[in-house]
């Protein structure tokens, strides 16, 4: 049997110009198809527009079982340009390990703190490179990365990073117009930590088979080739693949493994798909997977965390670039939390109750944010209270092709890429995709999320013992009808019930079923009784007199709750 190959995916992400595929070019031995900055536009540019693929083949280290065999780091060379944020967002999924390099000369960059919010939400262990020390002079070069290695420590204290190693190298010593002579430093160092972090990753093949293809090209008497990494479940010779973007589907007819023909390959794995009669042009890069296993949605409902780095409020109606999948697309967001009564509630994984009552939001719920009022009054101790759990109706501008559930990422991509800011807006999972066109009617109705409602108004005057008249709860316009019925309290402590309008000017009728105290009665007749006695005619006068005396006017409030997306609009009470 072939010695078995344990492949690992390291993902190497960094600011621009902070020398990651040179690092790449330094660690790899053997060259992968995508490797090393192959778009022209890119070599033109001197920066890396996609993800590069290239690889390292060594022993096994012990930790990972006996026997021979070769631990294969896959490195996927993730770009560094800001509007290509994009496409490392893609390649996260299926990134096992990540090296974050930083220029020494430099430290920390806005890029390299993105990186790092995208390892966090996607990756479970990282290395720092400190590339370029063959800029530092040599008497002091030692002292120079120490410091930054202290620096580094104290930026990662409070992510999960926090202990990483973190490796000094000059990956090519003199730049890029140097001799190929020139021989890094510090990379079999680095090459060592590298097999010391390597794990087993958790590779699951049962599930749909998707696989994100990073090219296409076709072989002369053998067909197209797509060659990618398997994102989740696995594929065997002579399966069907989909290739959702174009509704197409193919059988496949050969694969290979870095230059090794295989029949089976599963989740984590760098494989070429060999099927015939089809353009590669059509497909550059994207997603092929089982059969209708896909789905292509108009919107969606996604459980969310703000990221801490992102400066400024998350608010209902913003859009925001949403990376799915392997789409970015815009979209706009509502915001919803559970109930007030359930804020404490266990946390739901992967599924969404339609059943539960929810309650809308401005914005997002964080310690910085303007409680609502609804709020508010969970909070005796001004303490503002969160709830455990906070969701989203993402709505696209154009429908998103993914899988049933996966990792959704929100960042504001028209922010200025020189601006030294977080673009990263929130992460989450997709919960339940709407596939159908008009979700409007067919699906956001089952979708139960409420406003609180308060108007208030003012009594106007007593009619009899057991009702009022009210002014102000309505506008002029407003059909009083539909409120009939409806609860209110008076401010003295008095439930009434909303009976009908009086006249034409919005005016109302309140029945007190319990009747009205004698003190709020003699309230009342005190106020009328004043308005009345300040001369007839005389228009001033009676304002400023009612001004004096109803300084205590009875209130009258009214709570109600509507839901979001129902088409009736009915006000319910509880």
């Amino acid at each position: 049997a072939a010695p078995r190959v344990l492949n690992v995916n390291v993902g190497v992400l960094g600011h621009i110009d902070s020398g990651k595929t040179a690092l790449a070019r330094a660690l790899s031995t053997t060259g992968s198809t995508a490797a090393f900055d192959r778009a022209p536009q890119s070599r033109a540019r001197g920066i890396t527009l996609d993800l590069g693929f290239s690889c390292l083949r060594t022993a096994l280290p012990p930790q990972l079982g006996p026997g021979p065999g070769e631990l294969q780091f896959t490195l996927v060379d993730c770009p560094g340009h800001a509007s290509l944020i994009r496409t490392i967002i893609g390649g996260a999924q299926i990134i096992d390990l990540m090296m974050l390099v930083i220029d020494v000369t430099k430290g920390m960059q806005t890029q390299s703190a993105e990186c790092l919010v995208i390892g966090q939400i996607a990756c479970q262990k990282m290395v720092v490179v400190l590339n370029k020390i063959d800029l530092l002079p040599e008497g002091k070069r030692q002292s120079a990365i120490e410091k930054m290695t202290k620096k580094m420590q104290k930026t990662l204290e409070n992510t999960k990073f926090c202990g990483c190693p973190i490796v000094a190298v000059a990956a090519k010593p003199g730049g890029p117009e140097a001799p190929e002579s020139e021989n890094p430093l510090g990379v079999s160092e680095l090459i060592e930590v590298l097999k010391s972090q390597a794990y087993l990753p958790s590779r699951d093949p049962s599930g749909h088979f998707l696989m994100a293809v990073d090219h296409c090209f076709s072989i002369k008497g053998q067909g197209t080739v797509m060659t990618g990494t398997i994102l989740s479940g696995s594929v065997s010779l002579g399966d069907n693949v989909e290739i959702p973007a174009l509704k197409v589907t193919k059988k496949v007819k050969s694969m290979q493994m870095f230059h090794t023909p295989v029949t089976y390959a599963m989740q984590g794995d760098r494989v070429g798909i060999c099927v015939t009669q089809f353009d590669p042009k059509l497909l550059e890069r994207g997603l092929i997977c089982t059969p209708e296993s896909l789905h292509t949605i108009h919107a969606a409902i996604i459980s969310l965390k703000k990221i801490q780095y992102f400066r400024g409020a998350l608010q209902t109606k913003a859009k925001f670039h949403i990376t799915v999948g392997h789409e970015t697309v815009m979209g706009r967001v509502m915001f919803f939390s559970p109930a007030p009564a359930d804020f404490n509630e266990e946390i739901q994984e992967n599924v969404f109750d339609f059943e539960k009552d929810y309650l809308y939001q401005e914005e997002y719920l964080s310690k910085d944010s303007n409680s609502s009022e609804e709020n508010k009054e969970n909070d005796q101790a001004g303490e503002v209270q969160l709830p455990r759990q906070q969701w989203a109706l993402l709505e696209f501008e154009k429908p998103v092709t993914c899988p049933k559930l996966c990792l959704v990422i929100g960042s504001k991509l028209d922010t200025d890429i020189h601006a030294n800011t977080c673009r990263l807006a929130f992460h989450g999972v997709l919960l339940q995709g709407m596939e159908d066109k008009n979700y409007m009617e067919t699906f956001l109705p089952k979708l139960k999320v409420y406003k609180l409602k308060h108007k208030e108004g003012q009594v106007e005057r007593v009619m009899d013992d057991y009702s009022v008249i009210g002014r102000s709860l309505f506008k002029k316009e407003t059909n009083i009808q539909i409120f009939v019925g409806l609860k209110v309290k008076l401010s003295t402590g008095e439930d009434g019930i909303i009976d009908g309008g009086f006249g034409q000017s919005g005016k109302f009728k309140i029945r007190i079923p319990d009747g009205l105290k004698p003190d709020t009665k003699m309230l009342l007749t005190v106020a009328s009784k004043k308005k009345t006695k300040a001369g007839k005619g005389d228009a001033t006068k009676e304002d400023e007199s009612s001004k004096n005396d109803s300084a205590q006017p009875v209130t009258i409030s009214l709570l109600f709750k509507r839901y979001v997306f129902d088409t009736q609009k009915k006000m319910i009470q509880s």
